[in-house]
């Protein structure tokens, strides 16, 4: 049964977030509908049952109410990840967020902000050589310049990177930009 999520939609059928992707358990998923919340648009073969009331589970739900999702992304360490792709801003390698930390380009100790402007990803060694220099100090550059991303572009860049479980039922509501049929 926990291998059961539902993907959530706002009421403009379109994902809340796609990475995280937005699911919910099933569980919360079937007290939504009891409590009217959310519609349901498909679902799992598996059924959940009580002695007077059986029901299959909701793999792909719409909330009732539309949620305005803010323009503006949090400034977390997994967003500033997701803007710059996972991908060290120095050396140009490719890593998992465990493996990531995050440089100020203009070093705290120089005046430097902790604000999407003035902070990348950066890997463990490019951190270390970069410390608190200028990148002309320790001639260094940055692949990409940070900016301050909107919710859409995280939403984006998200979609490049699916998660390890997709439902065949929700992919209809992803990855509207796709290829549908190769002729």
């Amino acid at each position: 049964m926990k291998n059961h999520p539902a993907l959530v939609l706002n009421a403009d059928y379109q994902p809340i977030s796609y990475f995280p992707l937005s699911l919910w358990s099933w569980q919360d998923t079937i007290k939504a509908v009891f409590l009217d919340r959310v519609n349901i648009i498909a679902e799992y073969e598996t059924e959940v049952r009580s002695s007077s009331f059986s029901m299959k589970i909701p793999s792909v739900i719409a909330l009732k109410n539309y949620i305005p999702i803010s323009r503006k992304p949090a400034f977390t360490r997994f967003n500033l990840f997701l803007r710059d792709r996972f991908i060290c801003q120095y050396c140009a390698g490719k890593y998992h967020t465990k493996e990531l930390t995050f440089d100020h380009v203009i070093p705290k100790s120089k005046g430097g902000k902790t604000k999407w402007d003035n902070v990348v990803a950066a890997c463990s060694k490019c951190n270390l050589k970069k410390s608190n220099f200028l990148l002309s100090e320790v001639n260094m550059t940055l692949i990409k310049k940070p900016y301050y991303p909107s919710n859409s572009q995280l939403h984006a860049i998200g979609k490049n990177f699916p998660p390890n479980y997709l439902h065949q039922s929700w992919l209809d509501y992803l990855y509207w930009d796709t290829e549908l049929e190769k002729s």
